[in-house]
């Protein structure tokens, strides 16, 4: 019950930054102070994009809009249709090094193909 609690907590603050920073009032003291950001623009309809860190942060993580495409599948007609999505991961090189960044973005996409593996 503790984790749901925290859970609508989070999601309440968020919507609140979110609202705030539509209306064009979100404060300087209300968005730093993060090490990580996430953008995004997919929500917009943008595909993909790369985004620039927001110093002290350490990466930003820019997401783009799913989209259906052909993929080659080993069936009868060579390909099938699944939703893809882009995301591209800037890293400070003096904070993350690109290697790091690279085994974090390998864990992200296995978990976005199966998510049932967060619970595990």
């Amino acid at each position: 019950k503790q984790w749901y609690q925290r859970r609508v907590a989070i999601t309440a603050g968020m919507n609140e930054l979110k609202n705030k920073a539509v209306e064009g009032k979100l404060q300087p003291n209300e968005f730093q102070g993060g090490t990580f950001t996430i953008s995004n623009l997919g929500m917009m309809g943008i595909q993909h994009f790369t985004a620039v860190i927001n110093p002290p942060q350490s990466c930003i993580l820019a997401v783009g809009a799913p989209q259906k495409k052909m993929v080659p599948a080993d069936n009868e007609k060579g390909f099938v249709v699944q939703t893809v999505m882009n995301v591209s991961l800037s890293c400070d090189h003096r904070v993350v090094d690109g290697a790091v960044g690279a085994q974090w973005l390998d864990s992200f996409k296995a978990y976005l193909e199966k998510p049932l593996n967060l619970l595990l």
